[in-house]
């Protein structure tokens, strides 16, 4: 053997009550599981002796936006250290696979306040495959599995335009995707309040969903509102996946805005209602109440059209600029879910020009009266400066909510982290310790057993993997040693960069990535792409 870990409570990822035993890892996988009382104990390379700490599988990130992190960033601590040994991007329908070399330039600016322009990466890829075996080229820190982006198909076929697709475009769509998933994806993401992608109708989604059904995969769209009208945005996409029999998992499925307060056990009416019937439906969570995107997701649709050197002349139109506002602040525009702005609630976390930092950490509103001015003359000036770089925290969640949903048997953890920015969200560098130490350890909202599973057989069994998300003979040894009395969320609102303590050792592939609470230099990660079905 390689190495055995002894005298760990075994948190085995079923639900099932915690044991003790040892564990026998060789050639990166578990090997031999000795219960207490077994006086038959391994011998090994190496013994670490695990006594007072738990033992689970690694944990299975459902939601990360690290598409370019994983190339940049060889140590990927954020996610290393939180023990996370796998996760899933490609997410919110807008990556850099598959793509032309037009539309990478538009995908790049696009989505800079995700990831950063990647000035520093050589692209030299264009399709899924390609993009995956680069990823394996170069080696992860953590494994990756990829989800084609519905929105970048849809710029390959349709443009930026907000118009129906033809038959014809629908056609190459189908095989973009068909394409994807024979290199490897698990399934698609959509991001619905997103350029171009939400210009899809639902005809046309149910026929690229079709398509992932045929090869097993499932559909992980980040639905068309999340404010005044998301009970109506979850139920369309539970009726869509149904109709293309493909499975469902629904993207950080909350319940935001004023006019969510208290209203999630609706939403999980609406799937107990859908799974008795038969769908197939997981979902994601972060434990936090703000989120975070971009400042230019908040603009309605129509001033999104075209792509982003369009975007950027409306704003630089004064008259089209006033039409915006007056959306924004008066109607509600789609970009912010139906709901009229509060420019209190909307915090820069994030720029890509070092002049425009002084912007970072405060509300919109803020600095506006800062500067003596209407807080849409300070969005406005920011996102021509930045050229749509502006990320930000919106704070408009529910702890109500939030917990009520985590309850549920068909939730799994997502970070949604996005690492890009001066003072991103918590939640990228804190989501699996925060549930783990604040939802168990102090609120009791989930039993540790119960919450180990939430973050790891339950993903596995989403993403169909036959040898992950369980300590169990056999499986790969992807495996994360915490202690349940101190783990927790070091990052914080305020230091959002902060590492977790309480969790000593991570393992992939059987080697330490995370050892003494510090990361090592192994590179352990790789892709996990679906076998195809068809």
């Amino acid at each position: 053997m390689d190495l055995v870990i002894q005298n760990a409570a075994i948190i085995d990822g079923t639900g099932n009550p915690r044991y003790r035993a040892d564990i026998a890892l060789a050639d990166g996988r578990i090997k031999e599981i000795h219960p207490e009382g077994n006086n038959n104990r391994p011998t090994a390379k190496r013994t670490l002796d695990a006594t007072g700490l738990a033992l689970a599988p690694g944990f299975i990130d459902m939601h990360a936006h690290s598409d370019l992190a994983l190339l940049q960033d060889p140590a990927h601590t954020a996610k290393a250290a939180q023990g996370i040994t796998l996760e899933v991007i490609g997410q919110d329908g807008l990556s850099y696979a598959p793509v032309t070399p037009h539309t990478l330039e538009e995908i790049r600016t696009q989505i800079t306040g995700w990831n950063g322009h990647g000035e520093d990466i050589e692209f030299d890829w264009r399709t899924v495959g390609e993009y995956l075996d680069r990823l394996d080229r170069q080696g992860t820190a953590v494994n990756a599995a990829y989800l084609i982006p519905q929105g970048t198909v849809r710029a390959m076929t349709t443009g930026w335009e907000d118009r129906r697709a033809t038959a014809a475009e629908i056609e190459r769509m189908k095989q973009l995707v068909a394409e994807g998933m024979e290199q490897g994806a698990v399934g698609m993401s959509s991001g619905l309040t997103y350029t171009p992608g939400m210009y899809a109708t639902d005809a046309e989604l149910t026929e690229l969903c079709r398509v992932v059904a045929a090869y097993g995969g499932y559909y992980c769209p980040h639905h068309r509102s999340y404010g005044a009208g998301a009970l109506a945005a979850y139920e369309e996409m539970i009726t869509l996946t149904r109709e293309a029999g493909c499975a469902l998992h629904l993207a950080h499925a909350t319940m935001n805005f004023g006019v969510n307060k208290g209203r999630a056990p609706e939403l999980l009416a609406l799937l107990d209602k859908a799974l008795a019937e038969g769908a197939d439906i997981t979902l994601d969570t972060y434990p936090y109440t703000p989120g975070c995107t971009t400042l230019a997701a908040m603009l309605p649709s129509w001033a999104s059209e075209g792509g982003p050197e369009a975007v950027l002349a409306r704003l630089r139109d004064d008259a089209t600029a006033e039409r915006i506002r007056h959306a924004m602040e008066v109607e509600g525009a789609d970009g912010c879910h139906g709901v009229p702005i509060d420019w209190d609630a909307i915090e820069i976390s994030g720029v890509t020009e070092p002049a425009l930092d002084d912007h970072v950490g405060r509300t919109v509103a803020e600095t506006a009266r800062l500067r003596g001015e209407e807080p849409w003359a300070t969005a406005r000036r920011l996102l021509v400066a930045d050229r749509l770089g502006p990320t930000i925290l919106q704070h408009v969640g529910h702890e109500e909510n939030v917990r009520a949903i985590m309850r549920h048997a068909v939730h799994t953890a997502g970070s949604d982290g996005i690492l890009h920015g001066s003072k991103p969200h918590p939640r990228a560098y804190g989501t699996f310790p925060h549930y783990l130490g604040r939802y168990v350890r102090e609120l009791g909202v989930l039993s540790l057993e119960e919450c180990v599973a939430h973050l790891t057989s339950r993903p596995a069994a989403r993403l169909r993997l036959p040898d992950r998300g369980l300590v169990r003979e056999g499986f790969r040894a992807d495996l994360v040693l915490f202690d349940p009395e101190t783990i927790s969320a070091g990052a914080t609102f305020e230091a959002p960069r902060t590492l977790p303590t309480g969790i000593p050792f991570v393992l992939i592939d059987g080697r330490f990535v995370m050892e003494d609470g510090r990361r090592t230099d192994v590179i352990a990660g790789r892709t996990v792409r679906r076998t195809p079905v068809a």
